[in-house]
């Protein structure tokens, strides 16, 4: 799916209909500019429920020790 967008004279974008329900973007909902290249990403930021779990298995053997962070 292509959807085409303006930037208003206020620097405010519309989220195209069909983006908006094929993705369930509701008002309210955090989504993020990410700087790639030449090109920006938007990305939904996923709520704390729905992030909890999401790193589940991940190996945190390499992840440093209180005692060794810089302070």
């Amino acid at each position: 799916m292509q959807a085409v967008t303006t930037i208003s004279s206020k620097y405010q974008i519309v989220i195209p209909r069909a983006v908006r329900e094929e993705f369930h973007l509701k008002p309210g909902q955090k989504l993020m500019f990410i700087p790639y290249h030449k090109s920006i990403r938007l990305v939904i930021v996923p709520t704390i429920e729905e992030a909890l779990g999401l790193f589940r298995g991940v190996n945190s053997d390499a992840l440093r020790e209180e005692e060794d962070e810089e302070r």
